[in-house]
């Protein structure tokens, strides 16, 4: 029981993008001009 509720709680917190927001962060990664673990903490993206 406990689980699904964590379940549900990190399915309703969970940041959800648009194409454009992907886009984005995509071209914004590419371009290299701060690192990826930089554009992760600022977007809040866990690296995976």
């Amino acid at each position: 029981m406990t689980r699904d509720v964590v379940k549900e709680i990190r399915k309703a917190t969970k940041k959800k993008y648009s194409a454009e927001e992907k886009i984005r962060i995509v071209l914004e990664g590419l371009r290299g001009e701060i690192s990826v673990n930089e554009l992760y903490r600022r977007e809040g993206i866990a690296p995976v």
